[in-house]
């Protein structure tokens, strides 16, 4: 039997229009299948847990964008016992993107039933402090940073373009118009970064006029904004960007540079391969994982899961 996690409200709604085809699709082939459907903000984090509590389940299906997966990882108990399955239907989709995975939800459904190939990839893991609790950890399996592309995330979520962008499958461009507005309204602030670096070293580098830092296991985010060219999910290493001391008007300027990477070859842009980063800002920032908010932080610290999880390629 396959297991479905779908959320119904992605992409404005279209997640249940989309379940609806693929369900017809299954009952027209008699496969047996089990559905759960998301009802609130970090219930799917709740369904995988509940879920992944059954030693019999193998493989776990997700319909829904990079937020809908970013709760379900953060919910598995066991990432190494478990199989993913993903039919991406999100706006910015920079997971499917980044793995080569098919945005067509038949022809991604089609690989999941008969699956020829897979990936197993690192997961990472955000850990921050709350005034309630002194440890609270979360997992990201694109990416988590703080600063602009935090803040971008944030506005986002709570935006109305991005409900109007979708309903016309322009999704993506509301991280663009997003950003725009961000870079005119932010202030850049200095950040320390402790980096603890392959052979196991750490170095530590301060940073002024910072807009943002990321950490990234995969090498897109915000809709294809290519931050770290060279991240792969599979190898082990955390990736860092930092984009530092430029006036706004040449941010402007650089910005669409980024869906090509070619951002990394400016003065000001600096990326890193560790084992774990530690941001500190002066200030509160915004903070995300996979454009999901962890609210405002001062401090974070980012890095990878010890086991991986097995993905179904298309």
């Amino acid at each position: 039997m396959y297991t479905f996690l779908v959320n119904p409200g992605s992409r404005s709604g279209l997640g249940q229009t989309v379940w609806n085809t693929l369900e017809q699709y299954l009952k027209e082939n008699e496969i047996s299948y089990q559905v759960f459907f998301t009802k609130y903000q970090r219930h799917a984090s709740k369904l995988a847990a509940h879920l992944c509590a059954d030693p019999s389940l193998e493989t776990l299906i997700v319909l829904g964008g990079d937020g809908t997966l970013n709760e379900v990882i953060d919910g598995i108990s066991d990432l190494s016992g478990i199989t993913l399955g993903y039919i991406p239907i999100g706006s910015s989709n920079d997971f499917a993107r980044s793995m080569g995975l098919s945005r067509d939800p038949l022809t991604a459904l089609k690989h999941i039933l008969k699956p020829s190939r897979f990936a197993y990839l690192n997961i990472g893991v955000t850990e921050y402090e709350t005034d309630s609790k002194p440890y609270c950890r979360r997992r990201f399996a694109v990416s988590s940073g703080l600063g602009f592309d935090a803040a971008v995330c944030h506005q986002v979520i709570v935006s109305p373009l991005k409900r109007f962008l979708n309903k016309l499958h322009l999704g993506k461009l509301s991280y663009v118009g997003v950003a725009l507005s961000q870079i005119f309204t932010m202030t850049p602030c200095d950040m320390h970064i402790r980096l603890t670096e392959l052979s196991g070293d750490t170095e530590e580098i301060l940073f002024h006029k910072v807009y943002f830092a990321a950490a990234m296991n995969q090498r897109t985010e915000g809709g294809g904004f290519r931050f770290c060219p060279k991240a792969d999910p599979s190898d082990d290493i955390l990736d860092v960007i930092v984009v530092e001391g430029f006036p706004k008007a040449v941010i402007l300027m650089l910005l669409p540079t980024a869906f090509k990477g070619w951002h990394v070859f400016f003065k000001g842009i600096h990326t890193y391969q560790c084992k774990k980063a530690t941001f500190t800002s002066p200030k509160p920032l915004a903070v995300h994982t996979d454009g999901e908010p962890v609210y405002l932080k001062r401090e974070i610290t980012c890095s990878l899961e010890p086991e991986k999880i097995r993905l179904i390629l298309s």
